[in-house]
């Protein structure tokens, strides 16, 4: 099976290696107010790439941090109480799980 994901990361970056190779022409692009910038058209690419990797990061991080507090609020934990299985006072139904753990899958 390592053999199969090493192969899969070989084929991916000499594909990219390709394109990058393939694309070495100079681009321009231009900005605002006559501002303009040249690369190899490899480089943009993988500059907007990164740019929109980096903004839909930042753009979840408000949600993350959200479900975060929530979570944290509602957690068992949070509220001072151990877990149901480790209470004393816990009744044989709510020491078990509804659904046993899936090992192995």
């Amino acid at each position: 099976m390592r053999v199969l994901v090493w192969l899969f990361r070989a084929l991916i970056f000499f594909t990219l290696f390709a394109f990058a190779l393939n694309n070495q022409q100079e681009a321009r692009v231009r900005w605002f107010f006559g501002v303009e910038w040249h690369a190899p058209m490899v480089i943009v690419v993988l500059a907007v790439f990164a740019a929109g990797c980096a903004l839909g990061v930042l753009a979840m991080v408000p949600s993350w941090w959200r479900h975060r507090r929530e979570v944290h609020r509602l957690s068992p934990a949070a509220q001072g109480l151990a877990e149901p299985s480790l209470r004393r006072d816990a009744k044989p139904s709510e020491a078990t799980p509804e659904h046993p753990p899936r090992e192995g899958l």
